[in-house]
């Protein structure tokens, strides 16, 4: 079932604070530590492994961050899906994702889904984009493109928010909201 994001977390919103384990190294990195190596700002992308439309734009999305990281961008992948409903979106499963698509930045694994929950993050994929202060700059999706309605892979929605950052500018406004798989939320045992 797809999901519209929805737009809750103002612009200019500092990034919530976190400490993720990257599923390949097992270290725990913050978005300053990323930012330390990415001066013009942070893209933090919530996906899994099992979703068709990150699937879908995967290819599309390593590309780009191998273009923008190298103008400064950092790239950050966090899954937030229940990993005992959905193993194939557990770390393991996740290291191996990394590792086949040759993903060039770290993917983290929320596994109490706290940090999806201060993004107010709804669906995979999910892109907030923040400035070099940390700020929020955008929250929007990849392009128009989805598994089956036929338009091309192009990134122009998200390649648009990153060129504008880099250059110092507002991202231009409507963003058109995330559309994707909603986030598989565990289930809450009542007590």
């Amino acid at each position: 079932m797809s999901i519209t994001a929805l737009d809750s977390m103002p612009l200019g919103t500092p990034i919530p604070s976190f400490s993720l384990s990257n599923v390949v190294t097992g270290y725990h990195v913050t978005p300053k530590e990323v930012l330390a190596s990415f001066s013009k700002g942070l893209l933090v992308i919530f996906l899994c492994r099992h979703c068709p439309y990150v699937k879908h734009l995967q290819e599309s999305l390593v590309s780009m961050a191998n273009e923008f990281m190298a103008q400064g961008v950092g790239f950050i992948g966090i899954c937030s899906n229940d990993a005992v409903s959905y193993p194939q979106d557990g770390p393991d499963s996740l290291k191996e994702m990394v590792q086949q698509e040759q993903i060039p930045f770290p993917i983290l694994f929320d596994e109490t889904q706290g940090v999806a929950k201060s993004f107010s993050a709804t669906c995979t994929p999910d892109f907030f984009l923040f400035n070099g202060n940390l700020q929020l700059a955008y929250h929007g999706r990849f392009d128009a493109s989805t598994p089956k309605n036929g338009i091309p892979i192009t990134g122009s929605d998200l390649r648009r928010a990153i060129e504008a950052l880099c250059l110092g500018e507002t991202v231009p406004e409507p963003f058109p909201l995330s559309l994707g798989c909603s986030i598989k939320w565990k289930i809450q045992k009542e007590e």
